[in-house]
């Protein structure tokens, strides 16, 4: 298969820049994989569409404000630092730019000296390691200074950080959201709850590479990013009762569609599990766990393009982005959803 397979004509006013006002009005298409057949709905409809003894997974990852600008001491000029991950300690592994104003030993300071940090090494990759010094607690610290780090299609500010947050966010990691469940609210997850359909949480800290492109022409040739999970021994009890009583898993979103494909066993059962998945899911994939899937609508030619057609077929799911295209649909992080049934 050539990534060029996964490719179909957006256009660019389709992106959405911004959230709605109200998360479950956001538009949503309903896909039944079996036929093809489609259907025009709006987000809060989803319950419609799930039933008694089912169980809705979701992934309760938070978002850091990984996005710090900063400048060396006694110069002006403005540097943006992305963090990564924790390497150790309170040293960072970033992405800078411009990269040559951050070199070993040149030490960065943020909102005027509340938070200072030290250049201490360069990866490989020209990743800049850097150790931070701080009075209090750090993260009530990033939460002051940081911004969102949005994808690079949203060119907006976002004015209030927690509409890059679903609201049942819970365990700070991430560089993106998991950005299926931005769609629920409170309201709609407690009538989920009441309608008899269990609500099971997975926890996947979404990597930058989530926004990486597909570089090679054969997608098997992919080299596919690492994100961490955790898997608790509920979730997994719920599950896999779930799965013997014949009930349907609904993964909400991509992330926790990969956690559970990477633990399920050939019974489509999981068990409590931490570490990394480096899965890739494309067409040809037999699904293990997940009955269903919603989703938001992804980049043409991403490796996200190729797990939602492994869930139908890629004509299936070209022809249904067209059609979305055709009914002006919002794509991307804060755009609508479908619901592959």
């Amino acid at each position: 298969m050539k990534t060029k397979d996964f490719y179909y004509n957006l256009p660019e006013d389709l992106i959405a820049q911004y959230p709605l006002r109200n998360r479950s009005e956001s538009k949503l298409l309903v896909l039944d994989k079996l036929n093809g057949n489609i259907e025009h709905k709006h987000f809060a409809n989803i319950i419609e569409y799930l039933n008694q003894g089912d169980t809705i997974v979701l992934n309760d990852t938070r978002v850091l404000p990984a996005r710090l600008f900063g400048n060396r001491i006694g110069k002006e000029e403005s540097i943006e630092f992305l963090l990564l991950k924790r390497t150790e300690n309170d040293i960072w592994e970033t992405l800078v730019k411009p990269g040559k104003k951050a070199r070993v030993g040149h030490t960065i300071e943020f909102g005027n000296g509340l938070l200072v940090g030290d250049i201490v090494s360069i990866g490989e990759d020209g990743t800049r390691f850097i150790k931070f010094k701080y009075d209090g607690i750090f993260e009530e610290i990033l939460d002051r200074l940081g911004e969102m780090p949005l994808p690079p299609y949203i060119h907006q500010k976002l004015e209030d950080k927690e509409r890059y947050q679903t609201v049942y966010s819970k365990h700070t990691g991430s560089a993106a959201a998991p950005t299926a469940g931005l769609h629920f609210t409170e309201d709609l997850l407690e009538k989920i709850r009441n309608k008899g359909i269990n609500i099971a949480f997975i926890t996947l800290h979404v990597g930058l590479g989530t926004f990486r492109p597909v570089k090679v022409d054969d997608i098997l040739d992919h080299h596919m990013h690492s994100e961490f999970y955790q898997v608790s021994k509920q979730t997994a009890e719920i599950i896999n009762k779930t799965k013997k009583s014949g009930g349907r898993i609904i993964s909400v979103g991509t992330t926790t569609t990969r956690t559970l494909e990477t633990l399920g066993d050939e019974n489509g059962l999981i068990r409590e599990k931490s570490g990394w998945t480096d899965i890739f899911i494309y067409p040809g994939y037999k699904f293990k766990v997940v009955d269903s899937l919603i989703t938001n609508f992804h980049l043409p030619e991403s490796t996200l393009m190729m797990l939602v057609s492994a869930f139908t077929s890629r004509d299936m799911i070209i022809d249904t982005y067209n059609i979305a295209v055709e009914n002006k649909y919002r794509f991307f992080s804060f755009g609508d959803a479908m619901f592959i049934k």
